[in-house]
């Protein structure tokens, strides 16, 4: 584990082969980062069988299912395979789920038609099997006749993967934390710890307790102009495909970003996008930049700050996780 100051993690993308997954992950902990996460970004890498790897390929690190969609799987699965992989690995394991992005769910026809009901349901029963409760309810979306656990796990954090402020509010409502999505700056995680906070005084929950790790795409290299080119299509794929959103609303370029989108997608941002976008939501640069932004990140409330290393591919992210282990976790 390392002994910096602000926790930091590390993301493996799906775009890591599977083959890679088990050094990758032995990499990520033997270079001193505090954090492990995976994804499941469909249709990349599964992301439970992902975790279970990454949990025993590594001896301490917590790993993160960062996140799993809530309509994928009915919500006695996932907490059938939530307990497994927590008893697999007692005390590390950091579960998320949410909504999922809508063109991979639309595209298997599972887009509810209120997505927020579908996870309040998904996620409330997730944690109710895991704390060993048979469940027999019909909700909206979805039911349960005698459903219980064999091997239930009480006490695994659950995480919420959302970004607007409604699924903020249920995340403070019901979760133990909230996984903020790359893109996100510092301005936005203000917004997102109010939202959440709201949301906790409908609950039982304490939003000063609330986990709010947070994703950040990340370049970095001896020489800025290299981290910055190679950071940039990557950014602009999210914004092209994901669109407006609170976290770029909260710096006031929801309408510039939608004529882009709208006039060719992740092309034209990528063309025409300012160079502050870049500035404000990628960390890349040399190491003192980076060490700059990732501080920015957790004086903003960032309980973590997880580097997604972009592009993944050729082995640059093995070359960027060598090279931040080196020289930014240091400044930090």
């Amino acid at each position: 584990m390392g002994d910096n100051n602000i926790p930091l993690g590390v993301i493996l993308h799906g775009s890591t082969p599977p083959e890679d997954l088990i050094n990758m992950s032995q990499l990520v902990e033997d270079s001193g980062f505090d954090e492990l996460w995976l994804s499941e970004d469909y249709f990349f890498l599964g992301g439970v069988s992902s975790t279970v790897a990454a949990l025993q390929a590594t001896r301490g690190i917590p790993v993160g299912l960062g996140i799993i969609s809530t309509v994928v799987r009915h919500p006695a699965v996932t907490a059938m395979e939530i307990s497994t992989m927590a008893r697999l690995s007692p005390g590390r394991l950091m579960a998320g789920l949410g909504h999922g992005v809508p063109a991979w769910t639309q595209q298997m026809g599972l887009y509810p038609s209120s997505p927020l009901t579908a996870m309040r349901e998904a996620v409330t029963a997730v944690r109710r099997l895991l704390n060993g409760e048979t469940l027999s309810e019909d909700g909206r979306y979805f039911s349960f006749h005698d459903v219980v656990l064999t091997h239930p796990a009480e006490g695994v954090p659950l995480y919420c993967g959302v970004i607007g402020p409604r699924s903020l509010e249920l995340s403070g409502e019901v979760a133990d934390g909230t996984v903020v999505s790359v893109v996100a700056a510092p301005r936005y995680l203000e917004f997102a710890l109010d939202a959440i906070a709201r949301g906790a005084t409908n609950g039982t929950k304490d939003p000063t307790v609330h986990r709010l790790p947070t994703f950040a795409l990340y370049n970095v290299a001896a020489n800025r102009e290299q981290a910055r080119a190679a950071a940039k299509p990557v950014l602009a794929f999210y914004m092209g495909a994901v669109g407006p959103t609170a976290m770029t609303d909260v710096y006031g370029i929801n309408e510039q970003l939608a004529d882009m989108v709208e006039r060719g997608g992740p092309d034209v941002v990528e063309a025409e996008m300012p160079d502050e976008w870049l500035d404000t939501f990628a960390i890349a640069g040399e190491p003192d930049e980076c060490a700059e932004k990732i501080s920015a990140l957790y004086s903003a409330g960032a309980s973590s700050v997880v580097l997604a290393p972009v592009p993944a591919e050729g082995g640059r992210d093995r070359e960027m996780i060598e090279m931040t282990a080196s020289s930014v976790l240091p400044l930090l």
